[in-house]
This record gives structure tokens, sequence and C-alpha cells, in this order.
């Protein structure tokens, strides 16, 4: 199991805010996506993707099973996103929010 938040190092945690500004600073999908593209092997884009995939299902209350059903994705990684909805940091239903502000479809 990775370690709590607050033991994370402090070079490591100054890595992961010039990350976060990184991403922040990308303007268009497409500079974001050749951003990812670098970062990220096709596995890790493909989890996170995953992830992604099933935030809108969990909020709308659907079951794992379904959810794997109509996704592909793991019921592992469904329960684990499902786990960050409920005790994370907020960031899934944030950027969901964000992205369904403008068609008023928020379900969070």
């Amino acid at each position: 199991m990775k370690r709590p938040d607050r033991l994370i190092n402090p070079d490591t945690r100054a890595a992961e805010r010039e990350l976060c500004r990184a991403l922040a600073a990308m303007t268009t999908m497409d500079e974001c996506r050749a951003l990812l593209r670098d970062l990220c092997t096709p596995a890790e884009l493909e989890a996170l993707a995953d992830r992604w995939r099933v935030v809108e299902p969990l909020l709308e209350g659907k079951p794992y099973r379904e959810i794997h059903d109509q996704t592909g994705v793991s019921v592992t990684t469904i329960g684990r996103v499902a786990r960050f909805l409920d005790r994370g940091f907020g960031g899934y239903k944030l950027a969901f929010q964000r992205l369904h502000e403008d068609t008023g479809t928020t379900n969070a």
C-alpha cells in the first residue's frame, strides 16, 4: 500500500506540484493529450481512462457489476474509484461537475 499523503517526501511533493502546474498550463485538449501521451505508457493512460469512464455511472448509483458489464472495467477498479468518490480528495467530483456545468447534467 502507498504511504499516506503526509509522509510523501518534499521532493516528490514539489514534483507533483510542478506536474499539476504543467497540466493546468495546457489550454486545449490536444495539448493535454500530447502531454499525457508523453508522460504515460499506453497501459497507464488506459488505466486512467478506465477510472474516468466509471465516474459517471458511479455517481448515478449504478451497481458495480452493471458498470463492469457496460464498460469492461474491472470490479476492483470500479471499487477503487468508488472509494475515492466517497473518501478521496474531491477531484473526481470537481472535474465531473466542471465538465457538466454548461449542460446542467451534474449528478454529483
